[in-house]
């Protein structure tokens, strides 16, 4: 019997419990059941994984890169990762993910995952990744000199992977942040995190620049990112990668595991970082355009148990009544054609088409209804946010 392969993104978030959060699990493809936010997805699988590591939050002993000594170093050895090693290293902490779970019987239980931080204002703001802060009860920031606080969480994008946290702490060591859009392939690339858990904590790993603008499916989201065989893992996630400048050029967020396959890692360019981070520092989350329709392609129907015989365009499923869409006039079994004149054809082609956009832009959709083509001009307007309760 041959053995079916399979790959995985995996995001790099330590888990020190042996069952692990949801929403840190298998990252291929994308495979969305609608627009925006429409429709919810119930296959989503969670990795579970035990790791053989002890949390050391509460840990207060010293930095594990501080030298034994002060000396100097010979020019030969004091390399680029050596000197991001001793300016940005200090700013990278580790934080650990406090959560309430439920096992089968509905029964609940505290799980902790451990994942990376980056701090970028020295009065105790941290970039990290929504994916290790999700979920979270209690968020615990260890610094590199060895203590622990706790954290508040400002805001989190999940399509971008971004989250911020802040805490009660001044005269933090700050990172250089970079420009993201000035990388180039085959320049060095530094990453600083805590692999596999606090025990690493501080871990330098040295690769190049692989790719730019490598476009990966995660979970329905469709994100460009840095490619670099820079060594990252599970617990690296949010921790920083960078250049030989020791500039800040992205946020570490996930990597390829396959069998066979190794130095595949992926980071968030750090311009695109800056601009989700300043919508949550001034309102907590980012505000992007919606349709308000729920939408199929043939591969997304046949997922829910459904059949489209269309041949070109997707299949409106379901229109919301106080949306954009529902005041166009947008029915169910209504086909979209195109979106300002560019043809759409899956799920990812409209979603891509609505995120070109801005709020309160007017775009004109082409559709099929029935048999017969019409355009209508449709206002977007601002995605409503999830409820907390």
């Amino acid at each position: 019997m041959k053995s079916k392969k399979i790959t995985k993104i995996i995001c790099a978030t330590a888990l020190a419990a042996a069952l692990a959060l949801s929403g840190c699990g298998d990252l291929t493809g994308l495979t969305g059941g609608g627009d925006e936010s429409a429709v919810s997805d119930e296959n989503k699988k969670v990795e579970e994984k035990s790791v053989a590591v002890t949390p050391t939050a509460n840990v207060t002993e010293a930095a594990p890169n501080k030298p034994e000594s002060n000396g100097k170093i010979s020019d030969a050895r004091n390399t680029p990762a050596v000197r991001v090693a001793r300016t940005v290293g200090p700013a990278v902490v580790g934080i650990t993910n406090k959560a309430v779970a439920h096992d089968i019987f509905n029964r609940t239980f505290e799980t902790e995952g451990v994942g990376s931080g980056v701090i970028f204002r020295n009065d105790g703001y941290i970039i990290t990744n929504n994916h290790v802060i999700a979920g979270a009860k209690e968020i615990i920031v260890s610094l590199s000199d060895g203590n622990t606080v706790n954290g508040t969480l400002i805001g989190t994008d999940e399509m971008t992977d971004i989250a911020v946290v802040k805490v009660d702490a001044k005269d933090l060591p700050v990172a250089e942040l970079g420009d993201s859009d000035e990388v180039v392939v085959g320049e060095p690339a530094i990453a600083i995190g805590n692999p596999m858990g606090l025990e690493f904590q501080g871990s330098v790993t040295v690769g190049v620049i692989s790719a730019l603008n490598r476009t990966l499916d995660l979970n329905d989201r469709r994100v460009k990112l840095f490619q670099t065989d820079a060594a990252i893992s599970p617990g690296n996630s949010g921790g920083a990668l960078v250049n030989a400048d020791g500039e800040v050029i992205g946020i570490n967020s996930a990597k390829l595991a396959t069998t066979g396959v190794e130095g595949m890692g992926f980071a968030i360019p750090i311009n695109t970082v800056k601009a989700i981070v300043k919508e949550l520092m001034d309102k907590g989350y980012v505000a992007r355009p919606y349709l308000g329709v729920t939408i199929f392609d043939k591969p997304t129907a046949a997922r829910y148990g459904y059949q489209l015989s269309i041949e070109k365009g997707v299949y409106v499923f379901q229109v919301g009544i106080d949306s954009p869409a529902g005041r166009a006039g947008f029915q169910r079994g209504d086909i979209i054609l195109t979106i300002d004149g560019k043809e759409v054809n899956s799920v990812t082609d409209v979603r891509n088409a609505v995120a070109a956009h801005k709020v309160g832009d007017k775009i004109k959709v082409r559709f099929d209804r029935d048999g017969r083509e019409e355009t209508v001009e449709v206002i977007l307007e601002e995605m409503p946010q999830p409820s907390n309760q």
